[in-house]
C-alpha cells in the first residue's frame, strides 16, 4: 500500500517524518524547505511480514527509509543461493547503492522481517540532491566508503576465519558505544536462523557457539538480546583464532 507521505498526516506524523529525513546523514545539511520538497514527492508504504519490498536487479526507482519494523537485505549469487547481508531497522536506509550502479538497478533484495512501514523517496530526486549539494555528496560518499569497508570485513571473515571468529567479530562490531565500564547489551533484531545465515553457519552451530561463550562467562543470552559480560575475553578469543 502506498500513499503520499504528507497527505492525510497529523501534525505529529509530519514532524516525525521530517525528523526521520533529517536523521539521514547525507540529507542532514539540506534546509528544512528542501527536505519538505523531498517529502512532498515521497510515499509511505506498508509491508506485511515476509513481503518483499524490492528484488535484486529490478529498476531502482526509489530509495527507502524504515519508519517502523525492520527488513533484511539479501544478495543472490549466480548459482541461485541467497545470503543475508545485514538487517535494517527504524531510521535505516535501503537502496542507496543503486545510485552508483551503472544500470540503475538494486544490488540486493529487501524482505520485511515483520509488518513495517517505509518512506519511499524517488531515486531521481535523491540524485539531484547529490548533484546540487557538495556537502550531501561528500557525506554520501563517506557513508558509502564505510558500507564497503564493512562488507570487505565480512568477506575477509567468511573466507579466512572459523565460525567462532565470525560470531565474536559480529558481536564486537554490534557493541553500543559507551565510555562506561561494565556489561553492554547487543539486541538481536533478526531471528537466529537468519543471523546464522548471515554468519555462514547453521542455526545449530550458532546455538552451540553461544552456549560455549556463555559457559566461559563472556556473555549472557536470551532469545533477542546478548549481554556482553567480558569484552576482553571476546577480543582474546579473536586474537587466538587469528
Amino acid at each position: 500500500m502506498a500513499e503520499a507521505a504528507l497527505h492525510n498526516e497529523t501534525v505529529a506524523g509530519v514532524r516525525h517524518l521530517r525528523e526521520l529525513l533529517a536523521d539521514v546523514p547525507w540529507l542532514a545539511s539540506l534546509s528544512t524547505t528542501e527536505r519538505d520538497g523531498l517529502l512532498e514527492m515521497s510515499e509511505r508504504r506498508t509491508l506485511a511480514s515476509r513481503e518483499w519490498l524490492f528484488r535484486q536487479e529490478s529498476p531502482a526507482e526509489w530509495l527507502y527509509i524504515v519508519i517502523t519494523g525492520g527488513l533484511r537485505l539479501v544478495r543472490a549469487a549466480g548459482d541461485g543461493r541467497e545470503a543475508t547481508i545485514r538487517c535494517v531497522e527504524r531510521g535505516g536506509t535501503l537502496g542507496e547503492l543503486s545510485m552508483v550502479s551503472p544500470a540503475g538497478r538494486y544490488l540486493y533484495s529487501a524482505e520485511a522481517l515483520k509488518r513495517c512501514q517505509v518512506l519511499a523517496l524517488p531515486t531521481a530526486a535523491c540524485r539531484d540532491v547529490l548533484d546540487n549539494h557538495p556537502s550531501c555528496r561528500a557525506e554520501y560518499l563517506g557513508r558509502l566508503a564505510m558500507e564497503l569497508t564493512e562488507r570487505l570485513e565480512d568477506l575477509a571473515l567468511l573466507t579466512k576465519a572459523d565460525a567462532m571468529s565470525r560470531l565474536v567479530s559480529f558481536l564486537l562490531r554490534q557493541l553500543p558505544r559507551s565510555s562506561r565500564p561494565g556489561p553492554r547489551v547487543v539486541r538481536l533484531s533478526v531471528p537466529r536462523c537468519w543471523l546464522a545465515e548471515q554468519l555462514a553457519m547453521t542455526p545449530e552451530t550458532l546455538s552451540r557457539l553461544l552456549a560455549r561463550l556463555r559457559e566461559q562467562g563472556a556473555i549472557d543470552a536470551d532469545r533477542r538480546r546478548l549481554v556482553i559480560l567480558d569484552e576482553g575475553k571476546l577480543r582474546r578469543l579473536l586474537l587466538e583464532a587469528g
